[in-house]
């Protein structure tokens, strides 16, 4: 364990991991923002010239997979490579997949994809565990008071990347802008290497490593071979050997996911000798399952269809410049930096007074700011059917909702999440809320598809009827949590 405090009163190996984290989302979402809008865009524009439905399945897909990765990305690090490792290796693996997605053929984008993919599931959950491991077990303050330092940290990278791939991206070209995301993420691995000494012992070893040299060689071997395979899958779709829909594949998807979680908690209810009070405690944890993934079903429109209303109905000019659509998207993460310590105080200020709201009113407080947001988004919608184009104050009011929203339901899901789960199985249930929020990705992915612009321009109003599906589907699931808040009080026992 590291001693030296030197970073806010903290470990120094905090400031190693908070700039990695912080380079490596600047990567992610400077990606992300131009993702949708190139894939759309014109050939002549330099775009790919995908059709909607195409173009959102392949971004629902990407950011769902993503997600998923992380588990066998935590797996290999516990049991193989160790958090240091990990952490490294994915960083590389990201890079050379921006790098990937600078070069202008449709060949190695989707290879860039798959490369993104692998190395965020090898680095993002293995560098917040390593977080964790700077601190001794007894300094839980200090230890949250981290995390908050860690979580600014991605935010920041979220708040500046847009800017600099967006602007690249969207008034240059597009492939500088992926390239930008990649030297983003170097510059945060050599600043990981250069202080990597600061970590201490932190995550040098696995947690719990495979016992015997053979056992060690099988996992190389089989790593070898499924990045191989991937990588020829890739290419076998992309030459046209085979023909893979990504609408399809994101609509089947669309049922095994759910179907594998009903199947997982069926499971964990009935054959993991759980006792009454752990039955009630995985009960709620489902019901915080559900609303996770309806709530990121509509915050992670930011990337698709939100994105593409920037692009085509939002009145983008300043004066004589007319700025990027994708420097709406750092509305968000600076909304967040602001409004956590906020609502942190907010929180505690209520207890106070015995009137903090309990985890499912939080819970339906963000769904209920989620469907707010839309309800802008529909005024937004009427501007665009009366012939006009709306300002970016509406967008804006929009993300600061859906934002006051996360504030509410991701801190107080995961907190509740580490609570109620039976000891043996936290990494599952941890593993399982996070499938709920790629499921999210996935969904709003397969919307944006819906955002046909032929189509709009024929009938406007369907931008109105569009976002007035999510807007009921949130305001309406708020209501069904807080109409059932009391029950899942006492599903959750002690736990407030």
């Amino acid at each position: 364990m590291h001693s030296d405090k030197s970073f806010f009163g903290h470990p120094r190996g905090l400031a190693t991991l908070f700039f990695t984290e912080m380079w490596e989302r600047f990567s992610y979402y400077g990606m992300r923002a131009i993702l949708l809008l190139y894939m759309v865009a014109a050939v002549e524009n330099g775009g790919m010239g995908l059709d909607e439905q195409t173009g959102g399945a392949v971004y629902g897909l990407y950011t769902m997979f993503v997600y998923l990765l992380a588990l066998p990305g935590g797996w290999l690090a516990d049991r193989f490579f160790g958090l240091r490792r990990s952490v490294f290796y994915g960083g590389c693996i990201i890079a050379a997949g921006h790098f990937s997605m600078a070069i202008p053929t449709s060949e190695t984008f989707f290879i860039g994809l798959l490369l993104i993919v692998i190395g965020t599931g090898m680095l993002k959950p293995n560098i917040s565990t390593l977080v964790g491991e700077l601190y001794p077990v007894d300094e839980q303050a200090r230890r949250d008071s981290g995390f908050s330092i860690f979580y600014a940290g991605i935010n920041l990278g979220a708040f500046l990347a847009p800017f600099v791939t967006g602007y690249l991206g969207e008034k240059v070209n597009w492939h500088l802008g992926f390239g930008m995301a990649g030297i983003g993420m170097l510059v945060g691995l050599i600043q990981y290497k250069l202080t990597e000494k600061h970590l201490g012992e932190a995550g040098l070893e696995p947690s719990t490593p495979v016992q015997g040299t053979e056992n060690e060689g099988r996992i190389r071997t089989t790593l070898l071979v499924v990045v191989a395979a991937l990588v020829l899958l890739v290419m076998l779709m992309i030459t046209g050997v085979i023909n893979a829909n990504p609408v399809a594949m994101g609509r089947i998807l669309g049922y095994v996911i759910p179907i594998s979680a009903i199947a997982y908690f069926i499971y964990v209810l009935l054959f993991q000798n759980l006792n009454a009070d752990e039955r009630r405690k995985v009960g709620a944890i489902a019901i915080f399952f559900i609303a996770t993934g309806l709530f990121y079903a509509g915050y992670e429109q930011h990337g698709s269809s939100l994105n593409l209303f920037a692009k085509r109905y939002t009145d983008l000019f300043i004066g004589s410049f007319e700025m990027p659509a994708s420097w709406m998207q750092p509305v968000s993460p600076l909304s967040i930096i602001i409004f956590s310590l906020v609502f942190a105080w907010l929180w505690v200020w209520l207890d106070k007074r015995n009137m903090n709201p309990s985890t499912p009113v939080k819970l339906a407080l963000g769904l209920f700011f989620m469907g707010l947001g839309y309800v802008v988004m529909m005024g937004a919608s009427q501007v665009v059917m009366g012939g006009d184009k709306p300002l970016p104050t509406w967008l804006i009011a929009t993300f600061l909702l859906h934002s006051f929203g996360e504030i509410c339901l991701y801190p107080v899901g995961l907190s509740a999440v580490t609570k109620l789960s039976p000891k043996r199985l936290v990494g599952q249930m941890m593993g399982v809320y996070f499938i709920a929020v790629a499921y999210g990705n996935l969904i709003a992915g397969l919307f944006a598809g819906e955002f046909d612009e032929q189509a709009i321009i024929q009938n406007p109003s369907l931008l109105y009827d569009l976002f007035s599906v999510v807007m009921k589907v949130m305001v309406i699931s708020g209501i069904i949590v807080l109409i059932f808040s009391k029950p899942i009080r006492k599903l959750m026992g002690d736990i407030r």
